[in-house]
């Protein structure tokens, strides 16, 4: 390599760290003159987040890479390039494993990566990341000089201080190290992380962003699985409250007797089987943020209580005269139109307008375009940690085959996906391979070519008493609604436009449950 190729491949990065260009752009066009630099099959930009390494861009690897978040005690040659001060080569017969075996975009059949290099990144001299290249070729990179890549991540380092001064500067007027501890205290926690780049998605963290930072009350609604509790954590981190509780209560999940109970608290005697004095949910959360999840399922009765609550800041626990004065924030969330429930008379029209002073709508998967594949690539690397597998993919097909179906269950819908068909896939194995690679036909996705509702439900003629037909038809609509969606009862009143209880109720009362 010349001094000339060096010097003509930095000089319009060096152009860059003087212009506006979004993180993501930047980072590509960093990627793209590495590889022209240093010829390779794939190249990525990782950053370092505690005991994780989380892709920020990569570059002929596959798009679900950067949804996964590498756990470095789990992958020894990260680990080997974390601890070295310059750059590494691995002996292309090394023995340590590659993070990326199978990853490398395009390939269909289950090539390994043969030759890596790699260099951590530095700024204000600590470990900030790591710049990585893999090639299929066994000795691609033997006639590299290493000093060409130390200059390169010399230059990287220097691409991300300026991403990263950019967008302290766009958000100077807030408080930044509160900022800072917040995402320290997220980012150890890594089911907790929001995944994502589509526009809609975006939008979604913008928001969030944007009513965290106030007291308002947060009306989260969406489709079951959308990740409404994830939302919720966001919001709790991104306000002033963030380093007080976040308590959550699901108010489907409790008999209607013990909802106030777990709400407001009890004391000693207060109803039988009391036998201890008690706080509820509210004076746990106070100071913090109060979060209740399938609020639509509450009583008219309990909706009055707490609307007072809400409105005084003041409660009593069951069974007692006592006033306790509580500040919380609170944030619900429902996959009900509580808009429609208000009109039917089933909810309080006065507690939905106290609920709704800031709705949030989640998007729903199939909104989100290709964050599919990097949802897919974070539950797959969680499968692929806890199965103890060498690498875990997907397929061309099955990339397409996930873009393409409609996600009535959403990211939850995903997630066990992905475990399933992960654990069913090893099964069928003779073998426990290095490479297990996830195919459409391992998925066993729906064929959504087909109509929803396949063919007419056929009705033998009315003979005799016209409620035991009808009932005879509801059962076999629901039945079969309920085979279509593998029993998910939530799925299943979505699609026959019903609430999920009354669906409950109405499957009780024909003998179906």
């Amino acid at each position: 390599m010349t001094a000339h190729s060096l010097l003509t491949t930095l000089l319009p990065l060096v152009a860059d760290l003087s212009r506006e260009l979004p993180e993501g752009e930047r980072y590509r066009r960093l990627l793209q003159a590495m590889r022209t630099l240093l010829p390779c099959d794939a190249a990525a930009l990782l950053r370092l987040d505690g005991e994780w390494l989380v892709p920020l861009a990569v570059d002929g690897l596959s798009p679900d890479t950067l949804g996964r978040r590498f756990k470095i005690s789990e992958h020894p040659r990260f680990a080997v390039l974390l601890s070295s001060p310059g750059p590494t080569r691995f002996d292309s017969d090394s023995e340590l494993p590659d993070p990326y075996d199978g990853l490398v975009d395009g390939l269909h059949g289950h090539l390994e990566v043969h030759d890596c290099m790699g260099c951590p990144l530095f700024v204000d001299d600590h470990p900030w990341g790591l710049l990585t290249l893999d090639a299929l070729d066994t000795e691609r990179f033997e006639r590299v000089e290493l000093d060409a890549l130390q200059a390169f991540a010399s230059l990287a380092a220097a691409t991300v201080n300026v991403a990263e001064r950019m967008e302290h500067l766009a958000l100077r007027a807030e408080d930044e190290h509160q900022r800072a501890e917040i995402y320290r205290q997220a980012s150890g926690q890594q089911h907790k992380e929001m995944i994502g780049q589509s526009k809609t998605h975006k939008r979604l963290v913008e928001e969030i962003k944007l009513v965290g930072g106030s007291d308002l009350t947060v009306l989260i609604t969406g489709e079951t699985g959308v990740g409404k509790e994830l939302v919720a954590q966001a919001i709790h981190a991104a306000s002033p409250r963030a380093e007080k509780p976040l308590i959550s209560l699901n108010c489907a999940a409790l008999p209607e007797t013990l909802v106030e109970s777990e709400l407001f608290g009890h004391v000693r005697g207060a109803f039988t089987g009391a036998l201890n004095e008690r706080r509820g949910k509210f004076e746990l959360a106070n100071g913090g943020t109060l979060f209740l999840d399938e609020v639509g399922e509450l009583s008219l009765t309990v909706q009055a209580k707490l609307l007072r609550v809400l409105q005084s800041g003041q409660l009593q626990r069951l069974g007692s005269d006592k006033e306790h004065q509580v500040d919380v924030r609170l944030i619900a969330a429902t996959n009900r139109d509580l808009a429609e429930e208000v009109r039917n008379g089933r909810y309080r029209a006065d507690f939905y307008h106290r609920l709704s002073v800031y709705p949030l709508q989640v998007p729903a998967l199939r909104e989100r375009g290709r964050d599919v594949l990097l949802l897919a690539g974070f539950f797959l690397e969680q499968n692929r940690s806890r199965m103890g597998l060498g690498s875990l993919r997907l397929t061309s097909d099955a990339q397409a085959a996930l873009l393409a179906y409609g996600w009535p269950g959403n990211v939850r819908e995903l997630e066990h996906l992905i475990g399933r068909s992960a654990l069913k896939a090893l099964g069928n194995c003779r073998e426990r391979p290095k490479i297990l690679s996830l195919s459409a036909k391992d998925l066993d996705l729906p064929n959504e070519s087909a109509p929803l509702i396949e063919a007419p439900v056929e009705l033998a003629p009315v003979t005799g008493d016209l409620r035991q037909a009808t009932a005879h038809y509801q059962r076999q609509v629901i039945g079969a609604c309920l085979e279509r969606h593998q029993h998910n009862w939530a799925s299943a009143a979505r699609e026959l436009g019903l609430d999920r209880a009354n669906l409950g109720r109405m499957a009780k009362r024909l003998g179906l449950k």
